[in-house]
């Protein structure tokens, strides 16, 4: 401790004369009379900038025996006094190394008399040693590589997801207010160091939602990061932090400003044509400096689930590299002792004979084999990701298809009992089989043996059906919960019409019918971004030509299936029988049409 102990002090009155150097040991400043040694434990040693409104220090903290940094409010104005009480609150409630940490009695204030009364508010924190992204980029005049680019958004987004669950966001992201705990930076190797946000006087707590920035914050502001709503004074949330964000990664991509990369018609950042990254990656960073707040990502939690997906597809590549860099190395290696043992025997045999032939060979054959190898272990390491991320695909999908054909069998198992429960023990099924009788005998044969309070059990099954596969939301498909209803209404109460008026003819055709309008029906309200009609027809016809093969070889019997139930249940077992086949065959035709159909219709032209 002896070059802390003989180091100067520095006093922290902003008027003072002669502030620096103080002597060690003294307890008030020989100029100004203010305190040097701040609450008896904290001594100044020197000044290292200024922050806004406020002066930095370094401390020599007495207690801990470590040095540490002070912050001293230096403007005196209430919107200062405003800001820096609230960085202090701010940070003495954060937990997360990517925070400074504040000193549990770090936040105080100290009086000064000379040249006149004031109080100057301090914030005393942990120092972080290393360097900041703005100084790390001067490394890499080019733009950083990727990989460190992909560590650092990830961490910082981390850090973000904290100050956001608190309500919290930091208005002033940008690469001199980021920093790596670091001690000494080597090109390249900085992967596994924490990344610190620093600087928090610009912090905001917002409890709505929804935060209104006055015009006379300004000097929050910093230009080429401050989004477009928060340098006009509008309403900012979180993504004004990934605005920022997005553009501080986009510079240390590049390695230049945003400013110089804006359009100057739309103001849109033109930078991808300046470097090689992934597309992925550039869409994310777009999408982070959109213009418009609402087209920016909604949470830190939906930017670290892109960014994993990123990570995982990268992250096998450094392995196949540091193998071909091995091989090579060993080739190398070999082939310089092939040599050595040539020129070796040169010497000792006769100078007399032209060795060189030989060594230009035996050069040209380490090229060749090298350039062998490497082609080797690229074509094999893209085999083996391509192999791998086919298998994770598959293994994704049969997931995917097991989860829907289970929820869509409990789904109709479920809505056939219900349905039979209100068709037949409630006044509803026995007003509408009355009602059916009544006003479709023209249209129905046999209207008299017919119990239309069925219809609500087709309903049922068919809801029940199609709640299963929009839960699952494995295709592709948005949970459209309210359209997927209507017509799966629709089309299982039009496919129990069927059923009637074709059953009296046979009983196969009327299964038919049921199964061509309800399936159909209802997989157009299930939400498919496109091709709904092919994902229509195909499930349809599928389901329908599986129940044929089935009725045909006698796996399903179908005599007594469009007869009432009333007043009996013996048919409720087939009933529930059907409806669950039904689920799980339309679930595997949805999954051809997606996996197989759509795919090559796609890759026809058919958009």
């Amino acid at each position: 401790m002896s070059h802390v102990k003989h180091s100067a002090i520095h006093c922290i009155n902003p008027e003072c004369a002669n502030s620096f150097p103080q002597p060690w040991g003294n307890r008030f400043c020989t100029s100004c009379g203010a305190q040097l040694e701040l609450l008896e434990r904290y001594v100044p040693l020197k000044r290292l900038g200024s922050g806004g409104f406020a002066q930095i220090y370094t401390v020599w903290d007495l207690v801990m025996q470590v040095e540490k940094v002070l912050k001293v409010l230096i403007e005196d104005s209430p919107k200062a006094l405003e800001l820096f009480a609230q960085e202090a609150e701010v940070l003495c409630h954060l937990e997360h190394p990517g925070v400074p940490q504040v000193d549990v009695c770090g936040d105080f204030q100290v009086q000064v008399s000379y040249p006149r009364q004031r109080v100057l508010s301090c914030l005393v924190m942990e120092k972080i040693e290393g360097l900041t992204l703005e100084e790390i980029q001067r490394h890499y005049p080019q733009g950083c590589p990727q990989g460190l680019i992909i560590n650092w958004l990830t961490q910082a987004i981390d850090i973000l997801e904290h100050l956001h669950e608190r309500n919290i966001i930091h208005r002033d992201i940008k690469p001199s207010n980021m920093m790596l705990r670091s001690a000494v930076f080597s090109r390249g190797g900085t992967r596994g160091d924490q990344l610190v946000l620093i600087d928090f006087g610009g912090v905001k707590q917002f409890s709505s939602g929804r935060l209104r920035l006055t015009v006379r914050s300004t000097r929050l502001f910093s230009s080429g990061y401050s989004p477009p709503e928060q340098l006009i004074g509008g309403y900012v949330g979180p993504q004004a932090d990934f605005y920022a964000l997005g553009r501080t990664i986009i510079e240390l991509l590049t390695g230049k400003n945003p400013t110089e990369l804006e359009d100057a018609h739309t103001g849109k950042l033109e930078w991808r044509h300046l470097v090689t990254v992934k597309p992925k990656l550039a869409d994310l960073l777009d999408e982070m400096v959109h213009l418009d707040m609402r087209s920016r990502p909604a949470n830190a939690a939906i930017i670290k689930r892109r960014l994993q997906q990123i990570s995982i597809a990268s992250n096998t590549q450094p392995i196949f590299a540091q193998l071909q860099g091995t091989v090579q190395q060993k080739i190398n290696q070999t082939i310089s002792q092939v040599s050595q043992r040539i020129n070796s025997q040169n010497i000792n045999t006769s100078h007399h004979h032209n060795t060189y032939p030989i060594t230009q060979f035996v050069s040209q054959a380490s090229g060749h084999i090298t350039n062998a190898v490497n082609t080797a272990i690229t074509a094999v390491s893209q085999t083996i990701i391509v192999t791998l991320r086919g298998i994770r695909d598959v293994a994704i999908a049969v997931f995917s298809i097991i989860l829907s054909m289970l929820l869509a069998s409990i789904g109709a198992t479920l809505g056939t009992i219900i349905g039979f429960l209100i068709a037949y023990q409630t006044r509803l099924g026995t007003g509408l089989s009355q009602f059916i009788q009544n006003r479709f005998a023209a249209v129905i044969p046999n209207t008299v043996d017919i119990a239309g309070a069925e219809i609500l059990l087709f309903i049922a099954a068919g809801l029940g059906t199609t709640w299963g596969l929009t839960t699952a939301g494995a295709f592709g498909q948005k949970r459209q919960y309210i359209s997927a209803s209507v017509t799966s209404i629709i089309g299982y109460g039009l496919g129990w019409l069927a059923l009637q008026l074709l059953t009296s003819n046979s009983q196969g055709e009327g299964i038919m019918g049921l199964i061509l309008i309800a399936v159909s029906c209802s997989t157009l309200g299930l939400g498919f971004k496109s091709h709904k009609i092919v994902y229509a027809v195909t499930t349809a016809f599928g389901t329908a030509l599986s129940f044929a093969i089935l009725i045909y070889f006698g796996f399903f019997p179908i005599e007594n299936f469009a007869l009432p139930m009333e007043p009996i249940v013996s048919n409720l077992p087939l009933k529930i029988i059907f409806f669950t086949l039904a689920g799980i065959l339309t679930t595997l035709f949805l999954a051809l049409s997606h996996y197989v159909i759509v795919p090559g219709l796609k890759a026809l032209g058919w958009r």
